[in-house]
């Protein structure tokens, strides 16, 4: 006994002691909290799996019965569903252009009356840009293509 005394002091004991054990299973014992968590967890999860086999299980016998009907009224529904989408498709297209036509018709509006709405400043340097362009390719054509024409159009109107 004093020799088991003395290896407990000493730490060379190899047999856990009980109340160490004891300690690190109720360390991690879940709480009663985490206890109905659990089962509310499971109860949920069970609920979500029957409605699920139920959901699956109806759509599979509406399949069964349904399919046949389907199958021989198909001549109609083929055709009403091609236009059905081809109006649909038409609706939201004009709808589209009629948004952006209101939206290029206010940007519009907003630039006409000097309010400089977004991108009005790139509108203007494209404008001072082709206006440029235009001047420089009128210089250039009375330089260079002026005496050509004003001889031409003598040529062709010889007694004006």
């Amino acid at each position: 006994m004093a020799d088991r005394q003395q290896q407990q002091q000493h730490g060379d004991s190899h047999a856990p002691d009980p109340s160490t054990l004891l300690h690190r299973v109720q360390a991690h014992a879940p709480t009663s909290t985490q206890i109905v968590g659990l089962l509310t967890l499971l109860l949920a999860g069970a609920a979500l799996l029957l409605l699920a086999g139920l959901t699956i299980t109806g759509a599979v016998v509406a399949l069964v019965f349904l399919g046949p009907l389907a199958l021989l009224t198909s001549p109609i529904w083929v055709p009403f569903a091609l236009a059905l989408f081809v109006v649909g498709f038409a609706a939201l297209s004009a709808a589209g252009f009629a948004v952006a036509a209101l939206a290029a018709a206010t940007w519009a509006y907003r630039y006409l009356t000097g309010r400089h709405p977004v991108g009005a400043d790139q509108v203007d340097r494209a404008r001072s840009r082709i206006a440029d362009t235009a001047s420089h390719v009128k210089d250039y054509a009375r330089r260079e293509y002026g005496g050509y024409l004003n001889n031409r159009v003598k040529d062709a109107a010889p007694g004006a």
